[in-house]
């Protein structure tokens, strides 16, 4: 079975886009494919960093200021580098 490994970054990165618009927390949990342990961690990192906030008023999370120029530099980053999805690639 060949499975993708995510980085924590690319987790974090999927979090924030999703979280563009306000979303509940557990849509991010299915769009991020995260499990409730997983997610709960990731929101405690993302919003002790400012990278997410949770707005009281509609129940939704949504991406930062912060977040958003996260987001930026990893898509930057992404167009410059390609990291291979398993240490085989690198044996090509």
């Amino acid at each position: 079975m060949n499975m993708k490994y995510r980085s924590r970054y690319e987790i974090i990165a999927s979090i924030l886009e999703s979280a563009k618009t306000g979303i509940t927390k557990t849509k991010i949990m299915y769009s991020a494919f995260l499990s409730y342990a997983q997610m709960t961690g990731y929101l405690k990192y993302v919003q002790e960093n400012d990278l997410l906030r949770f707005e009281e008023k509609t129940q939704n999370y949504r991406t930062t200021k912060k977040g958003l120029g996260f987001l930026r530099l990893s898509h930057e980053l992404s167009q410059v580098t390609h990291f291979p999805n398993s240490l085989n690639e690198f044996n090509k």
